[in-house]
């Protein structure tokens, strides 16, 4: 009889907002535990693992101990964008699969790097796009691909929120990667590319600050079959944080933030009553963070290197669509 397997373990890098969130899912996972947290202070990293560890959860005071920490099967690589590099290919360096949150690093030559430093390691390696894991959005891909909703001709998709804090902080410091594009831009960019496919062309405009930092910008795609995108993203006004996709049969609406929706809903042109709504095959896991956790656990136990969910080109062609949009604005960052 076989019995049940150890939990994989998993080591956070960071202590900020989105690991907090990403831990709190965590623990909803029953094939998953956090064995450590590492912080640049010893104190935030013992705070976290109190609040969020099951008691053995170890806490170190810098990154190199997490990553070297025996009991961490994963790394979760949750620092500012421009950390990303150093961080994953430190995890890779001691053995450690990875995933790193989105966008998985500044460029899309960083990327390349860590790809290839994932193959040479011969670890697994993820960018943390939990839209791609989502239930809802895996389900309306698939029905997408039946042909049952019809032709996509276009999608609209915005997220936006006001950002008021100082010039240090890292959404509006250009260094770390700061701005609409690589914090909100990426994802309505990839829900088109997980819809719609490969974007064909791509053209941006938006208002950049004297400083080099993106605040609000508008995305224009074109799309294989003649699908067509206007996408949206800000740092000064509250969006709707909605996307819809017209096909030639009727429409689909995202329900709730589109990122992590409730449902998709699909409304055929003339039949109210024959609607469809889809809530997804599977449940969601807490906010949605669990089911991308759960897609890290089955690959790592199956022993592939990289998710069907979130394969690297996908990873590396929205990437490459983001330096584009980049160039379009006349955002620069360091090194580039």
């Amino acid at each position: 009889m076989t019995g049940t397997p150890d939990p994989l373990g998993w080591g956070i890098l960071a202590t900020g907002k989105i690991a907090r969130s990403f831990a709190t899912d965590l623990a909803l996972v029953p094939g998953s535990r956090l064995a450590a947290v590492g912080s640049r202070s010893e104190t935030s990293a013992r705070a976290f693992a109190e609040a969020y560890g099951d008691g053995r959860t170890r806490a170190h005071g810098d990154y190199a101990a997490l990553v070297a920490d025996p009991a961490v099967d994963v790394v979760y690589v949750a620092t500012p964008h421009s950390l990303h590099l150093d961080g994953s290919r430190a995890a890779f360096r001691a053995g450690k699969h990875v995933l790193c949150e989105k966008p998985l690093t500044l460029r899309a030559s960083d990327a390349e790097e860590l790809v290839r430093l994932a193959r040479e390691h011969d670890r697994f390696l993820m960018e943390a796009m939990w839209t791609a894991c989502h239930p809802v959005i895996r389900q309306l891909r698939r029905e997408l691909a039946s042909g049952r909703f019809g032709t996509p001709r276009h999608l609209a998709a915005e997220l936006g929120f006001r950002v008021d804090a100082p010039p240090t902080d890292r959404l509006l410091a250009p260094e770390l990667g700061g701005g609409a594009l690589l914090d909100m831009g990426v994802y309505p960019l990839t829900l088109a590319h997980l819809l719609l496919g490969e974007a064909e062309e791509l053209r941006a405009v938006g208002v950049v600050t004297d400083g080099g930092v993106d605040l609000d910008l508008a995305i224009a795609g074109r799309y294989p079959g003649g699908a067509i995108a206007s996408l949206h993203a800000s740092m000064t006004s509250w969006s709707s944080r909605a996307a819809a996709l017209a096909t030639d049969l009727g429409r689909i609406e995202l329900e709730g933030d589109f990122h992590h929706p409730t449902a998709a809903v699909f409304t055929p042109v003339g039949r109210p009553d024959q609607r469809v709504v889809l809530t997804g095959e599977e449940p969601v896991v807490g906010r949605g963070y669990g089911n991308e956790i759960a897609e890290v656990e089955r690959c790592v136990r199956a022993g592939l290197r990289e998710s069907p969910l979130v394969p690297h080109a996908q990873t590396l062609t929205v990437l490459r669509q983001l330096d584009a949009l980049r160039a379009d604005l006349g955002i620069r960052y360091p090194d580039d």
